[in-house]
């Protein structure tokens, strides 16, 4: 937890106004307890109006992702099971471009829900794929890439039809992952979505644990195998609905932050999920941070960053599964 606080204080302080970590303090203790020191306007305003949001946002899609893809791994049996290999974001941002661009849902559904519906969409169309194709962990991967491949085909077709030039621009850059524009109400919807999901799957950490071993082993401890696969399935689509009508489709992060936090704490998922949470929020937090100072007077999509780390490592656990069938 350390390492978070220190990495948001971190975030918080870079930028192209560089303000000294003593003064982000000052500027916390201000708002959180009163304390009274003198600070410039402008200084507290950057931290309290922009970079905090932006860092805790960061902290709570990086946990929200990282236990999507622990909780599917261990429901799929698949080292390479998480929401962005399995199509999952990218129905997400189909239906978040959809609401946004054409008004799906006739003003009734909010960007979170249509980014929801289309996570709901695109798993079940990952689903039939797979399971037309004689299932198989390995057949749901190709599964989900072409579903991935499908829903980005149609959020380009949206974007494409329905989008201006300053549009297209600002929702193909979104789709990288942007923590741009990110404010306090922003906050108040992913961290308790992010909340709820781990405290839900924190009381199924029984049944997951089962659930690598098999359903048939998860049967015979007593587990109701289709409803805990609906509920988990359908927490881990909220979530990832919640983080990408947000901040856009940021990959990998499912991926390697629960490989990480297995070899640190074990696969037992009572010990596993709060590591990933940590880690995951403490990932995106950095990663934010890199997207800022990379590229001198230029942000960088904070997806572009994770998949510069999430590639190599996607390619290192595949070849360890192929190592270990």
């Amino acid at each position: 937890m350390a390492v978070l606080l220190v990495a948001i204080a971190v975030a918080v302080s870079i930028g192209e106004m560089s303000i000294p970590l003593t003064t982000t303090f000052k500027a916390l203790g201000n708002g959180l307890f009163g304390t009274g020191f003198e600070l410039s306007r402008i200084q507290e305003g950057v931290i309290w109006d922009y970079r905090l949001s932006r860092a805790l946002l960061a902290a709570c899609a990086g946990t929200s992702l990282a236990i999507s893809g622990a909780v599917l791994q261990a429901l799929l049996r698949n080292p390479l099971a998480e929401p962005y290999v399995l199509g999952i974001s990218a129905g997400a941002s189909t239906g978040a471009v959809a609401v946004m661009l054409v008004g799906f849902g006739g003003g009734v559904l909010t960007l979170s829900s249509g980014a929801f519906v289309g996570a709901a969409i695109a798993f079940v169309v990952v689903s039939i794929l797979a399971a037309g194709s004689g299932g198989g962990s390995e057949r749901i991967i190709l599964a989900g890439v072409a579903g991935s491949q499908l829903f980005n085909a149609l959020t380009s077709y949206i974007v494409t039809t329905s989008a201006n030039a300053e549009q297209a621009r600002g929702v193909m850059f979104w789709l990288l992952g942007s923590l741009g524009g990110v404010r306090w109400p922003d906050v108040t919807l992913s961290a308790p979505v992010a909340a709820t999901g781990l405290l839900l799957c924190l009381l199924h950490a029984r049944a997951l644990d089962a659930f690598t071993f098999g359903s048939d082993a998860a049967t015979a401890l007593g587990i109701s195998v289709l409803r805990v696969r609906l509920l988990l399935f359908g927490v881990t689509a909220a979530m990832t609905a919640a983080m990408v009508s947000i901040v856009g489709s940021i990959g990998f992060v499912g991926l390697v932050v629960p490989h990480a936090a297995r070899f640190l704490v074990g696969p037992g998922h009572a010990r596993l999920l709060p590591a990933c949470a940590l880690i995951g929020a403490v990932f995106m937090v950095l990663a934010d941070i890199v997207s800022r100072i990379i590229i001198p007077q230029q942000v960088l999509p904070i997806g572009v960053v994770t998949a510069l780390v999430g590639a190599p490592a996607f390619a290192v656990i595949l070849y360890r599964a192929r190592r270990t069938a």
